[in-house]
């Protein structure tokens, strides 16, 4: 780890445009400082920011930056209105990394894949205009959908798959003042020599905005395929929501996660689900809309195919209902509880 500075900004005004990066839980920035992919000369130490509250807001809710993720899934109103998100959320990491890792954290963690992480290898991620070494190399786990020569790596964050479904709205504070960007549209896709940043420098996250959910809030679900049950990143992965009135589909939200290098939502899948019956050939139909356009970045074609099953599985399970009591994962927040 290279040597660096550190400060606290006890305030919003003293982090926005603050140099350095920016510390919360430090889950993903102090993995990447060990192995010298990250080296920044100093670290900003963002905790004590008043950013760690969740509100009521216009029926939806308005969260933190500085929530950690733990608090988050657990919260009664996520519970009650957003299960996929508390869903999502228990899908990642482990017990004790959910109770250090906050929620502007997990927005902002590395799009990122193993030859990312290794400092030998070409990245157009890690330094614009050198290459990327996954092209033509290991990519059984990349990108089918918005990816470019520059870049093939998908977004590892089950949350933002969640968020970005539900028409989650990112708050932003920065030196030229706030602005707002749709979660679904928060992560920059790639282009020919790499990925521009999501923020601008000296920007901070402050809150996550999610609106009333309506008819969705107990018809929603999180899927994720893995390939060991316990830790690890999405290979494909789903949150779906639907609102149903005499059998007729109302409203429909569904997001693809491990697909790109954002959580891919598809408007066009949910326009077609309107007025329709809640039923297996019409979820299929969908999920074949979502993955309009997909192609592979190499030998992972078969992801195209996981996804389209993926996305069915979760639209039928968003019809059934949310359970009240599921063991659906290790740690699930259905597991062992009545949230009814």
């Amino acid at each position: 780890m290279n040597l660096f500075d550190y400060t606290r900004a006890d305030t919003l005004g003293a982090a926005v445009g603050a140099e350095g990066a920016l510390l919360a839980g430090g889950t993903n920035l102090l993995d990447l400082m060990k192995i010298g992919v990250a080296t920044p000369s100093r670290l900003v130490d963002v905790t004590r920011l008043p950013l760690s509250q969740i509100e009521d807001h216009g029926g939806g809710l308005r969260i933190g930056a500085m929530v950690r993720n733990a608090d988050l899934a657990r919260h009664p109103q996520v519970l009650a209105r957003f299960p996929a998100v508390a869903e999502a959320l228990l899908s990642g990491a482990s017990a004790q990394l959910r109770n250090a890792a906050t929620t502007g954290g997990n927005v902002m963690q590395s799009t990122r894949c193993s030859y990312f992480m290794d400092p030998l290898s070409p990245c157009n991620r890690r330094e614009p205009g050198t290459g990327c070494s996954a092209i033509g190399g290991e990519t059984r786990n990349h990108a089918i959908l918005g990816w470019t020569s520059g870049c093939i790596a998908t977004h590892p964050s089950d949350l933002c798959v969640a968020l970005a479904a539900f028409d989650a709205v990112v708050e932003i504070a920065g030196p030229a003042g706030t602005r707002e960007v749709p979660m679904a549209t928060f992560h920059p896709l790639p282009d020919a020599n790499g990925v521009p940043p999501a923020l601008a420098a000296g920007e901070v996250i402050t809150h996550i905005r999610l609106p009333d959910p309506g008819g969705m809030a107990r018809h929603a679900r999180y899927v994720k395929l893995r390939e060991r049950t316990s830790f690890a990143f999405a290979i494909v992965s789903a949150a779906a929501g639907i609102a149903v009135q005499d059998n007729r589909i109302v409203a429909a939200r569904l997001a693809l996660g491990g697909v790109a290098a954002r959580p891919w939502r598809s408007t066009g899948a949910e326009a077609a689900l309107l007025g329709q019956p809640p039923i297996e050939t019409n979820f299929a139909r969908a999920a074949e809309l979502a993955l309009q356009g997909a192609a592979p970045s190499g030998n992972n074609a078969a992801k195209i195919v996981l996804a389209r099953r993926i996305a069915v599985r979760a639209l039928t399970l968003a019809a059934a209902g949310t359970p009240d009591r599921m063991p659906a994962l290790p740690a699930s927040v259905f597991e062992g509880d009545d949230h009814g």
